[in-house]
């Protein structure tokens, strides 16, 4: 048995050469010697968004137009730029930042602008009228922000102490359009008019809403979680209780009511009642959430005359009385996608902009359409995988905060493709929402892109610093 005296951990050892290595030094240079392996993995996913994305573009010229238009893959190969730059700043900023999120935003968005540039051909659009064009702008900006979220934003406990005012600033970002001179003349008071470009202050709203949501309800869980009337094996709260669930309720309702949005209107109940869920622990809140907003929805069609056309439509769309006015763009959208069938027309070889607004509302039955019911399977699949990972990335956390942060943006995510998918395919009334990073739109674009680095900074935090608690 060797009688060498052994070294404890962090003091000098010696090596073969006689030279004292201090192994507490060798280990922390490994550490920062390690490969990246979550940003490694991101770089994979991001080269397959891309070659996607890319070869998408070319099948749209090649379909439409018979040859390839290099101008416009050049312009997508600037956005191919950000999103590395992206990528790059999360390797010096955010290296165990959830490594699915970027592409899958990428893959979407690139999704998205093809179809759109392909019914821009369709309709003989050009230049800034061109959607398209648009688009790419918008993508770029929003591009921008989440770089900037991802570099400002070292720690997004920071939001924590602005709970608040986040809340004041959701308020006033869903007034914006009711107020004379700035809301615009729409199906829906949604938009509002700066005079050189017009935006939706409701995408941007959800966001701070959000971060209201998750200050207030860590704040509160105590008296939220409190013990209250046990019925039917559920704990149900007491009245005092409801308050908070009210009001928001009515917000809603008032949404739907003076800018005519019944989208947004559910959108925000609906986040609001996930993540008290996820405070509290309480089925019975979500029970109560069903019930409230099934009444507003049963009390909205009987009362406003907006509303009862949406339920018209939803309920008897193929009536030939309406089928001529006000569910032309819903039959039309039911008959892309079945003309597309299992597999699809083949891009640029359908007929998607004979459905008005495809490049919006309606962009989910020209990708039916053009890559079929397997390609909307696979969109709905990439949906499915980034709402998980949001929701991961928010339950592997200690930090109440977060954790309600990160589940209702990714369930905001999740709740706004559900309307929208059910809207178009007739299995709910269609709203004014658009489809999450697919639709055409800068704002809906803009805060979608945030939300990927608010999920990335969340990530980050948790996989590095998970013992942090706030709450």
């Amino acid at each position: 048995m060797s009688n060498a005296p052994t070294s404890p951990i962090g003091s000098a050892a010696p090596t073969a050469d006689g030279v004292s290595t201090d192994t507490s030094v060798v280990r922390a240079l490994r550490r920062i010697r390690m490969p990246q392996t979550q940003r490694n993995r991101e770089l994979g996913l991001l080269v397959f968004a891309f070659a996607i994305n890319g070869s998408a573009v070319a099948l749209v010229q090649l379909g439409a137009l018979g040859a390839i238009d290099w101008t416009f893959l050049v312009y997508c190969g600037g956005l191919t730029a950000l999103v590395v730059a992206l990528h790059i700043l999360l390797r010096l900023r955010a290296r165990d930042a959830d490594p699915f999120v970027v592409p899958i935003a990428t893959l979407l968005t690139g999704l998205g602008l093809a179809m759109i540039y392909r019914l821009d051909i369709a309709q003989d659009r050009h230049g800034w009228d061109a959607f398209s064009t648009r688009q790419l702008a918008w993508a770029a900006i929003a591009l921008v922000a989440a770089i900037a979220v991802v570099l400002l934003l070292r720690n997004y406990r920071v939001l924590f102490r602005y709970t608040y005012i986040f809340g004041f600033v959701g308020i006033i970002l869903l007034i914006l359009p009711i107020i004379p001179g700035l809301g615009t003349d729409a199906n829906a008071d949604v938009w509002v008019s700066l005079g050189f470009f017009s935006f939706q202050p409701g995408e941007l709203a959800k966001i701070a809403l959000a971060i209201f949501f998750a200050g207030y309800l860590v704040r509160t869980r105590e008296s939220l979680t409190s013990t209250g009337t046990r019925f039917l094996g559920l704990t149900w709260p007491r009245a005092r209780e409801l308050g908070p669930l009210l009001v928001i309720w009515l917000i809603s309702l008032g949404i739907i009511v003076l800018q005519r949005d019944l989208g947004t209107g559910l959108l925000i109940f609906g986040m609001f009642v996930a993540m008290l869920y996820v405070a509290t622990g309480k089925t019975s809140w979500v029970l109560i959430g069903v019930l409230l907003a099934t009444a507003g929805a049963a009390l909205a069609s009987q009362v406003l005359p907006y509303v009862q056309g949406r339920f018209r439509n939803w309920l008897d769309a193929f009536n030939p009385d309406l089928m001529g006015d006000s569910s032309y763009q819903l039959v039309q959208g039911l008959f892309g996608l079945a003309h597309g069938g299992l597999i699809g027309t083949g891009l640029g070889q359908g007929r998607p902009y004979i459905t008005p607004v495809a490049e919006s509302d309606y962009i989910l039955p020209a990708l039916g359409e053009e890559l079929g019911l397997v390609g909307v399977f696979a969109i709905l699949c990439l949906y499915m995988v980034f709402t998980s990972r949001g929701i991961r990335i928010g339950l592997a956390g200690q930090d109440d905060f977060g954790k309600l942060l990160a589940t209702g943006l990714s369930f905001t995510i999740a709740l706004q493709v559900f309307i929208m998918v059910g809207g178009v395919t007739r299995l709910i009334p269609l709203t004014g929402l658009t489809t999450p990073f697919l639709a055409a739109g800068g704002s809906s674009l803009v805060a979608n892109w945030i939300i990927v680095a608010l999920l990335l900074r969340i990530s980050d935090a948790v996989r590095s610093r998970p013992r942090v608690v706030i709450g």
